[in-house]
């Protein structure tokens, strides 16, 4: 029997590594896959190599051997360009054009597409609400933002021409406590509904529980474990008790309480 698109890789990085300009082997031979609709986080310390592997789907490096696959395609073939306007990326200083008011950063890869002006203004009317966001702040500039403000344009841009696909680099990792809980939960939602496939980078083991389908653990460039986060705070792999005693397992965790595998 075929495998499903939740059972297909939408992502794979095949025996990847990466030597920086300098020399450091940065990832070392990674091999781990995304499937269809789920959040893969991938978790770890400063200078695990999560967001170098984030920047090697989307060619913003390219592998040093190995092989990354995007939807069954190596991501060295075809044009770089396409391949970019194809897969969302958000990152934690969300990247908004400060020059452009809210409607132009959020229309900027239709506007590149082609799409008509009717079709830009309804998609954007339409990603304003699906992020929560008043259609009275389209015509603002992003410094009139507040900072979850900035953050829900950055994902309503990321989704603007409905990629397959979401890169998130800490989206959320410089927000105050209440909003990234908030924007969490409103993205958890948002997931729900769109089923993308999205690989989140994140330090936060909590944030990792919170979101994750499935928890990929880097360390030192190299894949420690990938379980689900039930199964993460279970796990007896020494590095992986490490980290759940140094975020503390109470109550409140995310992962305790939760009914998804």
């Amino acid at each position: 029997m075929p495998p499903t698109a939740s059972e297909r890789a939408a992502i794979e990085f095949v025996d990847v590594s990466y030597v920086a300009p300098g020399g450091q082997e940065v990832l070392s031979r990674l091999h781990l896959s995304a499937r269809g609709g789920e959040i893969l986080v991938l978790l770890g310390r400063s200078g695990s190599g999560k967001t170098t592997a984030l920047k090697l789907v989307n060619r913003l490096l390219l592998p040093s051997a190995g092989e990354v696959r995007v939807n069954g395609v190596a991501n060295s073939e075809g044009d770089v360009i396409r391949l970019r306007r194809s897969i969302g990326y958000v990152i934690q200083e969300v990247g908004l054009f400060p020059h452009f008011t809210v409607e132009r950063n959020i229309g900027l890869v239709p506007t590149i597409e082609g799409w008509s002006g009717e079709r830009i203004r309804h998609r954007i009317s339409e990603l304003l609400q699906l992020v929560g966001l008043d259609a009275e702040l389209a015509s603002r500039y992003p410094h009139q933002l507040s900072g979850g403000q900035r953050q829900r344009v950055g994902v309503a841009r990321a989704l603007a021409a409905d990629p397959g696909i979401l890169l998130m680099d800490e989206p959320f990792g410089a927000l105050d406590p209440l909003t990234r809980a908030e924007l969490q939960q409103e993205f958890l939602a948002l997931q729900q509904r769109l089923r993308k496939t999205v690989v989140f980078v994140t330090h936060d083991l909590r944030e990792a529980l919170r979101l994750g389908s499935r928890i990929a653990l880097l360390e030192a460039g190299q894949l420690v474990t990938v379980l689900a986060p039930r199964d993460f705070l279970r796990s007896n792999d020494p590095l992986v008790s490490a980290y759940v005693r140094a975020f503390g397992d109470g109550p409140e965790w995310p992962g305790n309480n939760r009914g998804r595998e």
